[in-house]
């Protein structure tokens, strides 16, 4: 067996939770996270902290949870799994701010084991501006791929070529925001041992208020009216559309009867739907949707 069982990574997620939230409400200056602890019937719970009505935060999450027990049949039909039973444990977040000038973020970092041995690292972090900015882009994927380049000097590529493809909503052939990086399945290898690649995904869980503080203090000021917040709302309602059609962890959250609450707490706090929405021409938010598109190298635009 490995020598940090899954007690000890699920304590260290919840250490990152705590890290993450202080980060949050110092960054915000004025809201402060609730806490809501839960248990889960089937065995495990978790803790999931809600932030609201800040001076930037209009709403966000911060999700920890560790549950096990029987592995459900949809589960081992989808991830073409033998029946034992199982363990994951993960921190999720998702914060809307209410200046439309600030981008969306999402960070998720899991672990996953089963009572046969079968076990993996998975997790990501993308961002979705309303508006996208090339020199916000640029410091993203540049904190990402220095982050990953400690790791291996080759995922950065793999993770934001993966991420390009996951958060992308088909029926729109636009990708949620500027993308990011996305893993699933890590486990140890000759070149990474178990430790190193939880490291790694500590490491992401670390970065996400060193990059989101960042946006916070530079474009929580930047002026916007309400035609911004218009289209702030009709790209909130594009995150609405990925997270309910496409998003793996909704599936699987509620695939193993997890708490509902918690799963959907990545919704904003309001969105909006407008038939045949189309920008005008030489626009900020035509412009926008232009640079909704895989394999941009955002690093070297």
């Amino acid at each position: 067996m490995h020598k940090i069982s899954k007690e000890q990574i699920s304590e260290e997620f919840k250490t990152i939770q705590d890290h993450i939230c202080s980060e949050l409400e110092a960054g915000d200056g004025k809201a402060k996270f609730h806490e809501d602890l839960w248990a889960r019937e089937a065995g495990g719970g978790g803790r999931t902290r809600i932030i609201k009505n800040g001076n930037i935060i209009g709403k966000g999450g911060v999700a920890f949870s560790a549950v096990h027990g029987p592995t459900p049949d949809k589960i081992l039909k989808k991830l073409k799994l033998e029946q034992a039973d199982f363990f994951a444990t993960g921190v999720s977040i998702v914060i809307h701010p209410d200046n439309p000038m600030v981008p969306i973020i999402h960070m998720n970092i899991r672990y996953f084991e089963m009572s046969n041995g079968t076990y993996w690292f998975g997790g990501g972090i993308d961002l979705t501006p309303h508006y996208v900015d090339e020199e916000d882009a640029k410091f993203f994927h540049q904190q990402l791929k220095d982050t990953c380049d400690r790791y291996d000097s080759d995922c950065y590529g793999k993770y934001k070529k993966w991420a390009d493809d996951y958060f992308y909503l088909p029926h729109r052939e636009e990708t949620r925001g500027i993308g990011g990086i996305f893993f699933d399945r890590l486990t140890a290898t000759e070149e990474h041992s178990f430790e190193a690649t939880f490291d790694f995904v500590k490491s992401i869980g670390y970065l996400f208020p060193k990059i989101y503080r960042h946006f916070m203090a530079k474009n929580a000021a930047l002026p916007f009216t309400d035609e911004h917040k218009k289209w702030q709302a009709l790209r909130r309602g594009r995150y609405v559309e990925f997270n309910l059609v496409w998003d793996a962890g909704t599936k699987f959250g509620l695939d193993t009867n997890g708490r509902t609450e918690s799963i959907l707490m990545s919704m904003p706090p309001q969105a909006e739907w407008e038939y045949m929405s189309i920008p005008e021409e030489g626009s900020k938010e035509a412009k926008t949707l232009s640079l909704l598109k895989k394999d941009i190298d955002w690093i070297n635009y």
